[in-house]
């Protein structure tokens, strides 16, 4: 009786190189994902803007974007202000360029005389031109 060795068949050799195929999907998706949600970030402050049908985006040459919650806090480029520091900014705004337009966003729920305290800050800046944002009426399922 005679001791040998069993015969190993070969198998396959380890791969040396990295697959690409598997990456490259994986980041093309991530990309697809950064284009659909890079819209959505426009601003962070969540509003109840009031709808009207005369509202549609108007692009002015420069502009500042004025937001007041519900609570009546206000920002300025999506950064909080107290009406002290707001008039400073605005009025340096104003020096810039004195055809600046302020964009007021506006809660619905936002009093009044609160508005029209931040209208007059603007205007003491010497910014004379105020935009009120809305948001266009939702379409209904059956038109009139």
């Amino acid at each position: 009786m005679s001791f040998g060795r069993l015969e190993r068949s070969k198998g396959p050799r380890p791969m040396s190189e990295i697959n690409m195929t598997p990456l490259v999907d994986v980041m093309l998706v991530l990309v697809v994902i950064f284009i659909v949600t890079a819209p959505l970030l426009g601003s962070s402050i969540r509003l109840d803007l009031p709808r009207s049908e005369a509202a549609r985006p108007d692009e002015a040459a420069q502009a500042v974007t004025l937001v007041v919650d519900r609570n009546g806090q206000a920002y300025l480029d999506d950064r909080p202000v107290r009406d002290a520091e707001l008039a400073q900014r605005l009025a340096q705004a104003a020096a810039l360029a004195p055809d600046t337009e302020v964009q007021l966003r506006a809660d619905a729920g936002v009093p009044y005389g609160r508005m029209v305290e931040l209208v007059g800050l603007a205007q003491q800046a010497g910014l004379s031109r105020i935009g009120f944002m809305a948001e266009a009426p939702r379409a209904t399922a059956n038109p009139p």
